[in-house]
């Protein structure tokens, strides 16, 4: 099972990524893992990524493929994979899907969380950071017992700049923009598969596996 998970961001993607790959038993491969353990480990790729990041360049797609290409050749991803914050664009998802055709493979489906604005800017804009340890709070979902102070060490907590409501509603614009051309690519395969998103964790995981048959996937392995 070869999935490509897409959503805005607020939708949940990485944590029913997360769970997608434990109930299907498949990796859990994340873009933003990818850089950042490059970057840590200080690999060729990571070194050739960081040089156009300090110049305030994007990323070049043909960088971030070898790190996608180079993480699913591992052993754990041999019995399939759901894909966490790539391809972010139609160059990147052709590609992916010529050097997966190469292989003799292909993905197997491209769910999409759907959530409207409105939904993702009060997900957004209620998130709360710890400026001492870094812990994640939300104002609605999971906010500190005293108001703007970390349970864990009392630090201050703070918004993020991108977080803002005005912000937010402008990356969320800039990410329909860029992820339109990408919807249609794989609805035109027949992969693509729209899932509510404004349900519980529990119930988006539940239509997922549905969706996508991982149910008896799971139930089987």
């Amino acid at each position: 099972m070869r999935i490509v998970l897409l959503g805005a961001p607020g939708a949940g993607k990485g944590t029913q990524a997360s769970l997608l790959a434990k109930e299907g038993q498949i990796a859990h491969v994340a873009s933003g893992d990818l850089f950042r353990n490059h970057l840590g480990e200080g690999t060729e790729l990571g070194f050739l990524a960081k040089s156009f990041m300090d110049k305030g360049q994007l990323v070049p797609d043909e960088v971030t493929i070898k790190m996608v290409l180079e993480r699913i050749g591992k052993n754990d991803a041999a019995g399939g994979y759901v894909l966490d914050g790539f391809p972010r664009n139609v160059a990147q998802a052709t590609s992916l899907d010529i050097e997966l055709a190469n292989a003799g493979e292909k993905l197997n489906f491209a769910p999409m969380i759907v959530v409207n604005t409105d939904e993702l800017v009060q997900r957004l804009a209620g998130r709360r950071i710890c400026r001492q340890c870094q812990k994640p709070y939300h104002d609605v979902n999971s906010p500190a017992k005293m108001t703007g102070v970390c349970d864990v060490d009392g630090g201050e907590l703070y918004q993020r700049e991108d977080d803002k409501s005005e912000v937010v509603r402008t990356r969320l614009e800039t990410f329909a923009q860029q992820t339109a051309p990408l919807i249609d690519y794989y609805e035109a395969q027949g992969k693509l598969v729209r899932v509510n998103g404004q349900q519980s964790i529990k119930e988006v995981t539940t239509e997922l596996l549905r969706a996508l048959n991982l149910s008896q996937v799971s139930s089987t392995g």
